[in-house]
């Protein structure tokens, strides 16, 4: 048996056992209310995040006011981001028809010495060039409503979808301080449509402010093609030559289609130099890249490369399409007085594309076939070795 004083300790101990356990107790459940209390309004704690899945009613409507608000001067942004000409049509018009019931748009842009210039999107060409919009609307008309009528006999056939245009709008694309450049219209198929004043004031200020991206583009287009051409002769110039020719080599590869090349030099022309004097030398230069351009397909692209010698690229083409332009070159050149020149005869290499080869490879077998063509007695063409091997004859001995 224990002392009576160490008994008295034992119970002051287990006294104090308990009141442990009991506070540890306490705490657990305190702590488990309070993490099942919902979270306070205030800042979220980290890694919190939640938003409601949707604005409050209230909201909604001015929410959608101002996404429609900058969805407009985002549209404009756009448009005058790039320099292009066809990128920035492309994108006017795509701003055009994306109003609701809007199928087709087209653009017309006025050009100094050429045809207008026209975009569309949504037509086909033959519906394009039904639309009575080549000029812009007169008599300080703000917009134009076209409205088609069609007979039961000899109605345009129907485009994919069997809906013909029904209306349109048109309205002038106008600078401030510059004028009128061009037309802008879009137009609904099925049933005819009466368009809202708000539709046409903002197809009006979709003109409006495109016209500046606009005519900065067509400036620039007029520019560079400038600087693509000749000076003396017309024709497109060597540096147009070396862009033109690697895109349409880089073409052929990918599509798996021809291309061919014709070098063609002027014989003995130092000669009509130094007997006729410079001026007279320019004169021929300028007859025969006249008659080249008289001889050659429509896709044909016509370069003066140096001095005295053109080329003439044929996009899908081989070398017996070279050869029978060869020939109608002699026989346009050839048929009568060049300038001062009695008569010019042409000396010409021909090569074809082969899968191996690059624009730098395609020039240099033309090059020499060229040369060959000279040594061989002038005004003839040669084809490439590297297509008909070392014992090629001239294709057109003796012509001219």
């Amino acid at each position: 048996m224990l002392p009576l004083a160490d008994t008295a300790t034992w119970i002051g101990v287990g006294f104090a056992a308990g009141a442990a356990v009991l506070a540890l107790a306490a705490s657990a459940v305190l702590l488990v209310v309070v993490l099942r209390q919902p979270r306070s309004h205030g800042a979220p704690t980290a890694g919190e995040h939640e938003l409601p899945e949707e604005p409050d009613g209230d909201l909604v409507p001015a929410v959608r006011e101002a996404h429609a608000e900058t969805a407009t001067p985002r549209r404009f942004s756009e448009i005058a981001a790039t320099i292009d000409l066809d990128a920035v049509l492309e994108r006017t018009l795509e701003a055009a028809a994306s109003t609701d019931g809007i199928d087709a748009a087209m653009a017309v842009i006025g050009q100094t010495e050429e045809a207008p210039l026209v975009a569309t999107l949504g037509m086909t060409t033959d519906e394009a060039e039904r639309q009575p919009v080549s000029s812009t609307p007169s008599g300080g008309a703000r917009a134009v409503r076209i409205s088609y009528r069609y007979d039961s006999v000899g109605a345009p056939v129907p485009e994919p979808g069997g809906r013909l245009i029904r209306g349109g709008i048109a309205v002038p694309i106008r600078e401030e301080h510059v004028g009128t450049i061009g037309t802008l219209a879009v137009f609904w198929r099925g049933d005819d449509r009466v368009p809202e004043n708000e539709e046409i004031a903002e197809l009006e200020e979709l003109a409006r402010t495109s016209a500046p991206a606009i005519r900065n583009a067509k400036v620039l287009r007029e520019v560079r093609q400038l600087a693509d051409v000749d000076a003396l002769t017309g024709v497109h110039n060597r540096r147009f030559f070396q862009e033109t020719l690697e895109r349409e080599c880089a073409r052929a590869h990918r599509y798996e289609r021809g291309v061919a090349l014709v070098i063609l030099d002027i014989d003995d022309f130092k000669s009509t130099n130094d007997a006729l004097g410079h001026l007279a030398g320019d004169a021929v230069l300028a007859a025969v890249a006249e008659r080249l351009g008289e001889a050659v397909r429509q896709s044909d692209v016509v370069c003066r490369v140096g001095g005295d010698e053109f080329a003439v690229i044929l996009p899908e083409a081989g070398a017996q399409d070279a050869l029978h332009l060869y020939r109608r070159i002699q026989f346009a050149v050839g048929s009568g007085a060049s300038g001062p020149a009695e008569r010019v005869r042409l000396s010409a290499g021909i090569a074809e594309l082969r899968p191996e080869d690059d624009s730098v490879a395609l020039f240099q077998q033309a090059d020499e076939a060229l040369y060959r063509a000279k040594e061989l007695g002038k005004g003839q063409v040669q084809q490439s070795e590297a297509e008909v091997g070392p014992a090629s004859r001239a294709l057109e001995p003796g012509s001219g």
